[in-house]
């Protein structure tokens, strides 16, 4: 993947576990930013340092205070109820800088409260497969953050794959379609491969095969742009044996389960933030 333009923004990344490793690689790795220009800080200091020796040139912090101290941008990548404890203790963070932080239901207006009501922030909800460059990641801006800091972590973000920008509104809804989405895929994936396996597929055969079908699929939905169901359809021959297995699907309601299961993880999200 190939970027015209690398920032020159110092970033810190607070918390270095599958998430702030992702993003600290991805930035590397595209040549969005240099080794130099980030400092890794997390609980445990030696995985911090682990992960700057991988990337060779970044620093690691021995606490955060003194990983925000020059810091353009913090990304904050900590669990929603470490939020609070992470941002009260960043009195050494420059009053320029911008916070961007992934915890899921986190909210906007507590972010700002935390960081002392003037500062801009931006919330970024990705997904796991930005561990892979594949992955979506959507941001809302705070009331402070400026159209040049959104096109940062935008910048930040299309290291790990595609971004955009939405209302605050949407993000509980972003987290369990995007975010939790992948798990469900996943369940498909395996589900599909089960029944390879039981028509008599070798079992690496059927995973590799269920895998390979649901992400060529996928990318039919995004190269076309055809509706799910158009393409749907162009598979179901009249009699055929795709519609008895749609058929199959229906009287499993489906649809329904998997349209229900994001409407639950969205309540559960809405729902992580006040913990």
């Amino acid at each position: 993947m190939s970027h015209q333009h690398s920032l020159s923004s110092s970033i810190a990344i607070i918390g270095i576990g599958t998430m702030g490793r992702a993003i600290a690689s991805g930035l590397v790795h595209t040549g969005v930013v240099a080794a130099s220009q980030l400092t890794l800080a997390d609980r445990d200091v030696s995985v911090a340092r682990e992960l700057a020796i991988q990337l060779t040139g970044a620093r690691a912090a021995p606490d955060v205070s003194s990983a925000c101290e020059s810091a353009d941008v913090v990304l904050l990548c900590v669990k929603p109820n470490d939020v609070a404890q992470v941002l009260a203790g960043l009195h050494t963070l420059p009053a320029h800088a911008l916070v961007v932080s992934i915890a899921a239901g986190v909210t906007l207006s507590t972010l700002e409260e935390l960081t002392g009501g003037q500062r801009p922030v931006v919330r970024a909800m990705p997904n796991t497969p930005c561990l892979i460059a594949q992955g979506h990641t959507v941001l809302s801006a705070g009331r402070h953050a400026t159209p040049e800091h959104l096109l940062v972590v935008e910048q930040i973000f299309r290291a790990l794959g595609s971004c955009q920008v939405l209302a605050e509104k949407h993000l509980d809804a972003v987290t369990a379609l995007s975010a939790s989405g992948p798990a469900f895929v996943y369940v498909m994936i395996e589900a599909l491969a089960a029944g390879g396996l039981a028509c008599g597929l070798p079992r690496d055969v059927s995973t590799f095969m269920a895998a390979r079908t649901a992400l060529g699929a996928a990318a039919m939905v995004l190269d076309t742009g055809s509706h799910p169901a158009e393409l749907r359809d162009q598979v179901s021959s009249p009699g055929g044996c795709t519609i008895a297995g749609l058929l199959a699907l229906e009287d499993g309601g489906f649809r329904s389960v998997v349209s229900r299961a994001v409407e639950v993880t969205t309540r559960t999200a809405a729902g992580l933030g006040s913990r």
